[in-house]
């Protein structure tokens, strides 16, 4: 089954994402919680997840941008696209981006974009054939790591009734888990 994340899904979704990048198991602190909690509620923040027997086996994100261009059409960010090694070539992350590109055609978006770290071919491919492709933008990434042992982090959310807030996340190293947030309205 296809469908949008519930608040239940966390440990399923945190079990999936430790192969991605080789993620470990955060542990499961207050921050982190709070970032479950951020995403959840964030009406343009979607979490899509193929479920098997229960089980969380495929997953992608899709984040709708509210844009000025493009007469004020919105448009969609995939990211975090990962499925079970033992599930993989059974069309399920396709059938989780196809669900993502639905909420983008029911949001009005004129355009999704998707970034991947992956040099693979086969994946390359994948993705060309659902739709994407490689040609029409240059993507650009900027890693932001300041020095010493605390990293920042900015996770905007727009869906908030009282306006947009950006939610400033210490990352402390020496303990690899959140320090802290700070809410700006």
């Amino acid at each position: 089954m296809i469908r949008e994340i519930v608040k239940n899904d966390l440990d399923g979704l945190l079990r999936l994402y430790m192969q991605l990048h080789d993620n470990p198991m955060p542990e499961k602190t207050n921050a982190l919680l709070q970032i479950w909690d951020a995403v959840f509620q964030d009406k343009n923040h979607h979490v899509i997840v193929a479920e098997e027997n229960g089980e969380i086996v495929s997953s992608c994100v899709c984040v709708i941008i509210p844009n000025l261009t493009h007469d004020q059409q919105p448009y969609a960010f995939i990211e975090n696209v990962i499925t079970d090694e033992q599930f993989r070539k059974r069309g399920l992350a396709t059938q989780c981006l196809n669900f993502a590109k639905e909420i983008a055609l029911k949001e009005n978006c004129y355009k999704m974009m998707l970034l991947t770290g992956s040099k693979k071919e086969s994946t390359l491919d994948f993705y060309r054939k659902a739709g994407y492709n490689s040609e029409d933008k240059t993507a650009f990434i900027q890693w932001i790591q300041p020095g010493g042992g605390n990293s920042w982090f900015i996770f905007r959310n727009a869906g908030f009734k009282q306006g947009d807030h950006e939610i400033y996340c210490r990352h402390d190293e020496s303990r690899n888990e959140p320090a802290g947030y700070q809410n700006i309205v």
